[in-house]
């Protein structure tokens, strides 16, 4: 075994020894159904500690020559397959991590120069005896040997992309590196398997199309591998049984990700840390700080502060993922930094819509720092008195939570203020701080017809009202709250009935008023 020619179970033994390890064999299956074929060529792009370098390791330990890691895997679902042993063990394989030739070089030369003198090393000493054309050139090397054993090779390749985050803007190193990874791995026949992760998927440079050999599972489209991005729910409710953590708070906090047929994804780095400390927490800016998603919600786009705002009141926006060229400098529309941030795992998408979401509270606390901190105004302020405002609905204050709202009344460009809508939006601004302890629905079915905004207390609050919000453009409060009862919207609220506030506000077109009337649920 050698550094990275076959490199053995070493890592993967740590990571499965761990207290807390969720079995993603079954990615296997994928990747040996593939082998050898046209497909065989993956590229999977998460954001960071979704887990890339986890699986990296796995396929290492699975396929490595020299390795007998049969009892290793004997225990995992993979083991189950009946290509199990077919696959195992049968394979040179060559583990690279892109960033640790990176941070040793100077430039692109000698980060591509030293890659190739270290894995050479590994191979030549394996392969001492053999005729070589060209004993400096890797991917002749690599030629030669296949041709001698007729083993081939799985490439691995981890980080694969950040070169595109150091060299974010030479143009020239960037190219130069994409012609070496084309060179050593397009139309060879030693490559069997070619698996890559990063952040972001293969780099577009419109008709240099080096890697297109590739198939992208990435956070906008995973395909058959979204139960491999992250924790799915069954997962993540076992592991909260096991470590006695509340599923409902855990999945408020780290759930989102969402992907078609309906699979739900939770952050692993996020979760593990949960149950190991047994504590709902951010643990995202452990990987990040916040300034990181400043920077691009803060971008001079027409329509992007009011899109972040409508995500951060629970909106979704629509989204030309399209543009995107894959890098994290090139943005010529707000949709190329909505795309990006989608990458980045600082928003969900919905596939089907076409469109972004900020997924769980973990991410929402993000960018309610980044915006604490940016050039926004009124806005930061709203945002911070928002717990005010809350409270003073809690408490029958009305005419202070009208003062809220009216200090979250903002004018947008693409919200107008001028319907029930744009006041949904200004109350969800307004009492942002509710997402704390409330779960909130919006259009919730009840009685006669649907109420425009219905706070639940999440389980961990019981002493926490309900709150029923009816929301009235240029007529009355009082309309608002009789419209509550007529329509018998807390019908279906029956076990809050002592415990549930109804909120009717009004704005004043004349005036330019808000009006607030409160009154505590009384079941006739």
């Amino acid at each position: 075994m050698g550094y990275y020619l076959n490199p053995g179970t070493e890592v993967f033994d740590k990571i499965v020894n761990s207290e807390i390890y969720v079995d993603k064999t079954g990615l296997l299956n994928y990747t040996n159904n593939v082998i050898n074929t046209m497909q065989g060529y993956l590229c999977i792009s998460r954001p960071r500690r979704f887990g890339k370098s986890t699986a990296a390791y796995m396929l290492a330990a699975y396929y490595s020559r020299e390795c007998d890691s049969k009892g290793l895997f004997s225990k995992f679902e993979i083991a189950g397959s009946r290509d199990f042993e077919r696959h195992l063990n049968k394979y040179d394989t060559i583990f690279l991590n892109m960033q640790e030739f990176m941070s040793q070089s100077a430039c692109m030369e000698d980060m591509l120069q030293l890659l190739q003198k270290s894995v050479l090393w590994d191979l030549l000493e394996k392969y001492p005896d053999y005729r070589y054309f060209d004993d400096t050139n890797l991917a002749r090397t690599m030629q030669d040997i296949y041709h001698h054993t007729r083993c081939p090779f799985v490439l691995i390749i981890d980080e694969w992309d950040c070169v595109f985050r150091e060299y974010k803007t030479d143009k020239k190193a960037q190219e130069k590196y994409l012609d070496f990874l084309r060179n050593l791995m397009k139309d060879k026949g030693y490559i069997h398997l070619a698996y890559m992760t990063g952040i972001l998927p293969v780099k577009k440079y419109g008709t240099h199309s080096a890697l297109n050999m590739f198939d992208e599972f990435s956070m906008i489209d995973p395909g058959p591998l979204a139960a491999y991005v992250g924790f799915t729910e069954s997962e993540v409710r076992a592991l909260c049984l096991k470590y006695g953590m509340d599923m409902e708070e855990v999945k408020n906090w780290y759930d989102g990700y969402s992907f078609e047929k309906g699979i739900s994804i939770y952050s692993p780095r996020s979760v593990v840390s949960c149950m190991r400390f047994g504590k709902i927490g951010n643990y995202w800016n452990q990987t990040e700080t916040f300034e990181a998603l400043q920077i691009y919600i803060d971008m001079n786009f027409d329509g992007l502060r009011d899109d972040v705002l409508s995500m951060i009141a629970g909106e979704k926006v629509t989204v030309n993922t399209g543009s995107f060229t894959n890098d994290m400098t090139t943005f010529r529309t707000e949709d190329d930094v909505l795309t990006l941030l989608i990458h980045l795992g600082y928003l969900g998408y919905d596939y089907e819509n076409k469109c972004v979401f900020i997924p769980n509270g973990e991410i929402r606390e993000e960018y309610v720092n980044a915006v604490s901190v940016s050039e926004w105004g009124e806005i930061s302020k709203a945002l911070k008195n928002s717990a005010d405002t809350l409270n003073a609905i809690l408490q029958g204050r009305a005419e202070q939570a009208a003062e809220g709202i009216k200090n979250a009344h903002f004018e947008t460009s693409h919200i107008q203020y001028n319907d029930e809508n744009a006041l949904s939006y200004t109350i969800s601004l307004a009492l942002y701080a509710a997402r704390n302890f409330y779960t909130v629905h919006r259009e919730f079915a009840g009685g006669k017809g649907l109420a425009d905004l219905v706070f639940i207390p999440r389980k961990k609050f019981p002493d926490k009202p309900a709150l029923v919000i009816e929301l009235k453009w240029d007529k009355s409060a009082k309309g608002a709250i009789n419209q509550i009862k007529e329509k018998e919207y807390c019908e279906s609220l029956e076990e809050y009935k002592g415990n549930l506030l109804l909120v009717g506000v009004n704005y004043d077109l004349k005036t330019k008023k808000h009006e607030c009337i409160i009154e505590q649920y009384v079941k006739e």
